[in-house]
């Protein structure tokens, strides 16, 4: 495999003074009456965290037994959970998506097999493509980069008898109705596990916030290995929050004005010469141009933090993610790039002329 910088991720690109377009958090702050409830979190921070709370209202808003929860600190210790729950025999993760899963199993001495989907297919997932000897599959619902969003029925035709499963659906709760979450399936079965995350919907990316759901025998394989108190206070009290009235409220507000600043996004940025994934359903699309590389290298000289395309596998440098924000900001990005793109192809005309010089002197 093509060596690839798996660590690198948005937050790398956000240097400061750049307006970013990089991080794919939803919104740039949690909402008041949750900051509210962290601070309020402060005056217990002297007692070790119960994460019992957290637990029972996840069990609450999903109508599951609390066995079939476990509070990670954030997807990522989630995903190290998963690769030391088993002595897995053949590991294989869905590439183009979120790089954490196959630096965790790498970590814990695993060969990945990457399964890479393709853009001319728009980057849909055909679950025959699978091996059948894979006891391990992860694969991204929304899929970070791409957005993509893969029909349940699709996710649960790679289920079979001695492999888990795992569906990171960490943007799930904005992408539409949630038709395709295999949420409940995870439940009711001992094949699938599914990831959640607050970070991307409520600003939490500082908590680290996330849970597993799934049959209770699969949870209590991964929490076997999970460091006591790896949960701590505040993120209890964020998911206490996140999981109640207000916190729903805030989910459907999100995902209400996620598909206003998607469609304008989209729209903005082929009007500006950019190929757009097609059907994006995460906070942030994936694009393609043939001068991407150059295209981020300018826009961070006029201000904007963009993410590069060629850390993830299946990708290289013509791509880029760009995160869904509010229109205004939107129409300053893509006046932005407008000119960058300008710029570009007067130097590639230049370039281009100078090289027939060069070779037609007379």
């Amino acid at each position: 495999m093509t060596p690839i910088d798996l660590g690198h991720h948005g937050d790398s690109e956000v240097l400061p003074g750049l307006v970013d377009f990089a991080v794919n958090v939803a919104v740039p702050r949690p909402p008041a009456w949750l900051r509210q409830e962290l601070e309020n979190a402060l005056d217990d921070v002297a007692r070790y965290p119960n994460v019992t709370p957290a637990v029972d209202a996840l069990a609450q808003l999903h109508g599951c037994p609390a066995s079939s929860v476990l509070v990670t600190n954030g997807a990522a210790e989630a995903f190290t959970l998963i690769a030391r729950a088993r002595d897995w025999r053949k590991s294989l993760v869905v590439h183009p998506q979120f790089t954490e899963p196959e630096s965790a199993l790498q970590a814990n001495g695993y060969a990945v097999t990457r399964l890479i989907l393709r853009p001319e297919t728009d980057f849909v997932l055909d679950a025959a493509r699978v091996p059948d000897d894979a006891d391990l599959v992860i694969i991204g619902n929304p899929t970070n980069p791409t957005s993509r969003l893969h029909p349940r029925a699709t996710i649960l035709g790679l289920v079979r008898s001695g492999r888990l499963v795992v569906v990171d659906e960490a943007f799930m709760d904005v992408a539409g109705d949630g038709r395709d979450s295999v949420l409940d399936d995870a439940i009711r079965s001992q094949g699938l596990l599914v990831i959640r995350s607050l970070t991307k919907t409520f600003g939490l990316a500082g908590i680290r916030a996330g849970y597993l759901v799934a049959g209770s025998a699969v949870i209590a394989e991964c929490a076997l290995t999970q460091p006591r108190w790896s949960v701590n206070s505040l993120a209890v009290a964020a998911v206490v929050g996140c999981a109640g009235p207000r916190g729903q409220e805030h989910t459907r507000a999100v995902s209400h004005d996620l598909s206003f600043k998607l469609s304008h996004l989209v729209a903005r940025l082929t009007d500006a010469g950019l190929e757009v994934v097609r059907q994006p359903a995460g906070p942030f699309v994936l694009v393609h141009h043939r001068h991407a590389d150059l295209l981020r290298d300018g826009m961070r000289r006029r201000g904007f933090a963009l993410r590069r395309g060629d850390t993830f596998p299946g990708l290289g440098p013509s791509w880029l993610r760009i995160a869904a924000r509010e229109p205004a900001m939107t129409d300053a990005l893509v006046a932005a790039l407008a000119l960058e793109l300008a710029a570009i192809n007067q130097s590639s005309q230049q370039d281009l002329a100078l090289t027939h010089a060069t070779k037609d002197p007379g």
